[in-house]
């Protein structure tokens, strides 16, 4: 070997293969680890070698019904926590992103005052622990909290109590505002940053000829930084499939975490919270793995639609 040659091999080993190594045992092992899992019978009570099942898993997750789920529907809770999950990525592409979208161009056109004192307000929820955060609206939304006092005020009945968490088709309401309050912030930054890179002179020239600020919104703003908005979407996308720590923390436990279920926290309860059930890690395994798939499928999506709009940017 040429003393060069040997010189290329040491640096790629000095700096590459630590790298590749810890992808490998840290991320790829415990992917390829979770896919034969939801293929087997593992059993970890048992000495027994897994052997191969197919699909029968995935099956058994997307039809099991234990009748934990308050709703006259009486569909199997895969698909209670999937349609739940649907609605949190409806609030952060149609909420959060249009919310932070506005929110930067008016920050950014300097159409408030003390524009920094409310960009840090707007942004301040990101410094917070999720936890903190969920536990924050939890109290909020309590059967006895302020919103319920609140109602009773205005209404001029003491009776009256915010009960939207304990109905399953009303629970998911205060989660996205929780959600909106909490994430709006980070899509806003995103914005503005990419708003300072457009040049002045486009919106002044804009000006000159007589556009109104709702016109320089829509004409020059939106087309521009709609490969930003393509990429916050996928952001969002990805964020509303594995998010767990906020509904967790905010929904009590009970009828509430079980209405508003989404498929992170079903993952959890089938997996780790169902020590009778040998097959809990397969089910676990195999709920993780159609998160992935339903992940891919939207971010394709959404890359296609950006493809079809003109938007699309190499990633």
């Amino acid at each position: 070997m040429k003393k060069t040659d040997l010189r290329d091999f040491s640096t790629w080993t000095s700096f590459v293969l630590p790298g590749l190594l810890i992808y490998l045992f840290i991320i790829a092992y415990p992917i390829c680890y979770s896919v034969y899992l939801s293929f087997s019978n593992y059993n970890p009570n048992s000495t027994e070698p897994a052997s191969f099942v197919g699909f029968s898993n995935y099956i058994k997750v997307l039809t099991m019904n234990a009748g934990l789920v308050d709703s006259s529907n009486n569909i199997p809770e895969f698909w209670h926590a999937f349609k739940n999950n649907m609605i949190v990525v409806v609030v952060s592409v149609f909420g959060q992103i249009p919310i932070g979208f506005i929110l930067a161009f008016i920050l950014y056109r300097k159409q408030v005052k003390c524009a920094n004192f409310f960009q840090a307000m707007v942004f301040l929820p990101q410094f917070l622990s999720t936890i903190v955060i969920g536990i924050m609206w939890r109290m909020l939304f309590m059967v006895d909290g302020p919103v319920s006092r609140i109602m009773q005020k205005l209404q001029g009945d003491p009776s009256v109590q915010f009960s939207m968490m304990m109905d399953p088709n009303k629970c998911m309401i205060p989660i996205g505002i929780a959600l909106i309050w909490m994430y709006t912030g980070f899509y806003m930054i995103i914005f503005l940053a990419n708003l300072q890179k457009i040049n002045d002179s486009m919106f002044e020239a804009a000006k000159i000829d007589g556009a109104s600020e709702v016109n320089i919104f829509f004409k020059i703003t939106i087309p521009l930084l709609a490969p930003s908005i393509l990429t916050s979407a996928i952001l969002a996308i990805a964020g509303s499939l594995k998010g767990f720590g906020l509904i967790f923390a905010l929904a009590a436990e009970g009828k509430q975490r079980i209405n508003s279920e989404v498929l992170p926290i079903y993952m959890y309860r089938i997996a780790f919270n169902n020590a009778k059930d040998p097959m809990r890690f397969a089910y676990g395994a195999a709920i993780a793995n159609i998160i992935v798939i339903i992940s891919v499928i939207l971010i394709l999506f959404s890359k296609w639609v950006g493809k079809k709009l003109g938007t699309d940017e190499d990633y």
